[in-house]
């Protein structure tokens, strides 16, 4: 790490201890996850007033790239909350999975899933059985009524999004779902 750990001890005195239960914390996420460039720990002492009360503990980690991970954990009526070597394994545990999901988006392991595609309902049979949607590039796709989410009817003009597959005769829609009357196009 590029700068030592800042710990902040708020309505607690310092202690020697916790700073090093900290600092080991933080070795072992630079050791499992590559480079933290600075880490700052806050540590909040329960309100004088509250007979049993919780700790809160804030983790912000610093990466390379300008990529950040904060920690924020504050407690529910959680009592084991009130011991504070529990509350701060709980907090890096909280950390630690944060900055898994950050490393991963990083090194663009996480998928992006895409969105589902729109289209027009273009025209639907007299009888509402079926119907063909247009799609954005100006496609033709075949859709029944038993497609069509909720069970809805659907009109002709209706923006819906569709799950496409390969029919007998050709692209049909395997799921319809209707998101509005708004024409797809101007």
């Amino acid at each position: 790490m590029q700068t030592p750990v800042e710990i902040d001890f708020q309505g607690m005195a310092a202690d020697a201890r916790v700073r090093g239960i900290i600092a080991k914390h933080v070795d072992d996420l630079e050791e499992r996850f590559g480079r933290i460039t600075a880490a700052r720990v806050l540590l909040k002492a329960p309100g004088p007033h509250h007979r049993i009360g919780n700790y809160q503990i804030n983790i912000r980690l610093a990466l390379p790239g300008g990529h950040e991970v904060v920690a924020g954990h504050t407690p529910d009526a959680d009592e084991r909350q009130s011991d504070l070597s529990f509350a701060i394994n709980d907090a890096f545990k909280h950390a630690r999975r944060q900055l898994q999901d950050e490393v991963r988006r990083m090194q663009g392991q996480t998928k992006h899933q895409e969105a589902e595609p729109m289209a027009l309902v273009a025209r639907t049979d007299p009888s509402g059985e079926f119907g063909f949607l247009e799609t954005e590039d100006g496609r033709e796709v075949y859709f029944h009524r038993n497609s069509v989410v909720g069970g809805k009817q659907v009109e002709e003009g209706a923006r819906v999004v569709f799950v496409e597959e390969a029919g007998e005769k050709g692209p049909q829609a395997s799921t319809v779902k209707l998101v509005g009357k708004h024409a797809l196009r101007p």
